[in-house]
């Protein structure tokens, strides 16, 4: 394999972590939001106490996204950095609010009202930020001006395929995070918030579906190689859709003891439907970073300095994930703190 095609897909592999932990924090703070006053249920209290030690970590994935991204590809920087100046600009402005408000919520409890609502809205708005950008790379947006790349903004905000995409992605994010909310109220054994999340996932998971379709028809005339090239990839799409149903029919199935659903493994399945999707999505975009303008080739750095960036990551990840998994343990699986005992 190419040094170029490793470099993408490392960084690829950091845009589904980072998308599904982003997922599950911002969804949360949304459905902390919706019921933060309803006492029938305890579904914010569980987003609430997934929420607290996760949005850091969640951060941490963005870094290494953003770090990969200019480094593996810095010829790439002074063209996206213009392309992308504006939604990121906006997108990081609302996640230091979103940061800021999150740090001092648990000191200032005179504002916790204010705090909620805030990670609430930024919830949806900072992901529909950062997946408008998808619809840049497609073609058709930028034009040159003197050799230097510009955005169209006019066209972009009156495409069909912008909103489209924004809708995937915020109907991906209340589906994800619904769907393990889920599995971890069941873990802290509290049935009210898992039946609150249980439906919200019954119904946003063929929602999504519909909504990723529609998404690839109302695509522009300019994005007909994208189009071209996900037919081309019907095999990790349609190992999507498989899991999908695999995982999405097992919140119906009732258990041995009498319980229903098997949120565990409808969580794995989903996510696994989601590696594939966006995989295959991946690979459908290649060559291309930012059609047709730049490859990745175009952007990639020399193959000496990806030696020494790979054996940097490979050295921080080694650092990283038992990290991560003890936070787990900690966080997630320890009945001390699910249950507040």
């Amino acid at each position: 394999m190419e040094e170029s095609l490793i470099a993408v897909t490392i960084l690829w592999s950091f845009l589904f972590i980072y998308s599904m932990l982003g997922s599950l924090d911002f969804g949360a703070g949304f459905w902390a939001m919706i019921y933060g006053k309803n006492d029938r249920t305890n579904a914010a209290i569980i987003a609430n106490r997934f929420l607290s030690p996760t949005w850091e970590v969640t951060n941490v994935f963005l870094v290494l996204l953003v770090v990969a991204l200019f480094s593996f590809f810095p010829f790439a920087a002074s063209m996206l950095g213009t392309l992308l100046l504006v939604p990121m600009g906006l997108g990081l402005l609302l996640l230091t609010i979103r940061t800021t408000f999150m740090v001092f919520a648990n000191y200032a409890n005179k504002f916790k009202d204010v705090f909620r609502i805030t990670s609430g809205i930024t919830g949806l708005l900072i992901p529909a930020l950062l997946v408008s950008i998808l619809p840049i790379t497609l073609g058709g947006f930028v034009e040159f001006n003197n050799g230097y790349p510009q955005l169209l903004y006019g066209k972009i905000l009156s495409s069909p395929t912008t909103y489209m995409h924004i809708a995937f992605g915020l109907s991906t994010e209340l589906f994800l995070s619904a769907l393990f909310l889920t599995d971890y109220a069941r873990e802290a054994k509290d049935d009210s918030a898992f039946r609150t999340y249980r439906m919200h996932a019954i119904w946003l998971g063929p929602l999504t579906l519909v909504i990723a379709v529609l998404t690839i028809v109302t695509m522009p005339t300019e994005a007909s190689w994208l189009v071209e090239n996900v037919r081309g990839n019907l095999y990790g799409f349609g190992m999507s859709i498989l899991l999908f149903a695999i995982g999405y029919s097992l919140l119906f199935f009732k258990q041995r003891n009498g319980l229903v659903g098997y949120s565990r493994a409808a969580v794995i399945f989903v996510i696994l439907q989601y590696g594939f999707a966006i995989y295959a999505y991946g690979s459908a975009h290649l060559p291309y970073l930012v059609y047709p303008d730049l490859t990745v080739q175009d952007g990639f750095t020399n193959p000496a300095m990806f030696y020494q960036l790979l054996i940097a990551y490979a050295i921080g990840l080694s650092i990283l994930v038992p990290a991560f998994f003890l936070f787990w343990r900690l966080f997630l699986k320890d009945q001390r703190y699910l249950e507040q005992k």
